[in-house]
């Protein structure tokens, strides 16, 4: 068993363009305080549980066909529970004007459904000048900051989802030649139970994902997908790995 308890805070994370969950520049270049918040990689709470079970059975019985036909089983099973990664609401467009689109945030209504956000109406005065903007859904807490708006959302406050997964592995031992050589055939499971998992990268492997750089729709309030993760993510099916290996 491993339980960590950890608590990441910055105002920049990434130092190169790998994903739009966290944007790697600031909302205001001349102002870097707005945006310390809990880093991407910040994970609160992660608990690893690990357990082996060797079946006892015909263990030291001295049949060669009972104690490998019968027993010489083993059931490994690890439970992974981790906090999940934080977005970050943006705007989608040059709201404080500074010439850089990629960092601004949301205006945020305290008092507004997390889970909503709202695009916004331009209103204007008698010649046409806009003098303000109205939101769509006023029971958003998310609202589109619109050119010249004060977007004073924070960094990294939407939670996406956390991991919970559980990866078994059964093999059977065959013993030849005495104990020191062995035959083991084993089934690998990643998420064993086919739970869908619709979080950022991958529960079971460390490599690249690169497809968060294609677009920020579902970060953007208004869009159809926003916050939407089990259309934006992949859902970590179950895998198999079959394995042979014969131990001297």
């Amino acid at each position: 068993m491993s339980y960590t308890w950890s608590h990441n805070i910055d105002d920049s994370t990434a130092t190169h363009f790998s994903t739009w969950l966290t944007p790697r520049r600031e909302q205001d270049f001349v102002n870097l305080r707005p945006d310390k918040s809990d880093s991407a990689l910040d994970r609160r709470h992660r608990l690893t549980l690990n357990w082996v079970y060797e079946t006892p059975w015909m263990k030291n019985s001295s049949n060669w066909a009972a104690k490998n036909l019968i027993g010489n089983w083993r059931w490994t099973t690890s439970y992974t529970y981790e906090s999940p990664e934080y977005a970050t609401a943006t705007s989608g467009v040059d709201s404080n004007l500074n010439g850089d689109a990629a960092g601004d945030r949301t205006v945020v209504n305290p008092s507004g459904d997390r889970k909503k956000g709202s695009d916004v109406t331009a209103l204007t005065n008698s010649s046409g000048a806009t003098v303000a903007y109205l939101a769509k859904d006023p029971t958003a807490m998310y609202i589109k900051a619109g050119l010249g708006a004060l977007a004073a959302g924070g960094r990294n406050t939407l939670p996406t989802n956390p991991t919970n997964n559980f990866d078994m592995s059964f093999a059977k031992v065959f013993n030849v030649r005495g104990e020191n050589q062995k035959i083991e055939f084993r089934g690998d499971f990643g998420n064993i139970f086919n739970h869908p998992q619709y979080v950022p990268g991958y529960i079971n492997s460390v490599r690249l994902n690169s497809s968060y750089t294609d677009t920020r729709d579902y970060l953007i309030p208004g869009n159809s997908r926003f916050q939407k993760w089990d259309q934006i993510f992949p859902s970590n099916a179950r895998s198999v790995q079959l394995v042979l290996r014969y131990s001297f």
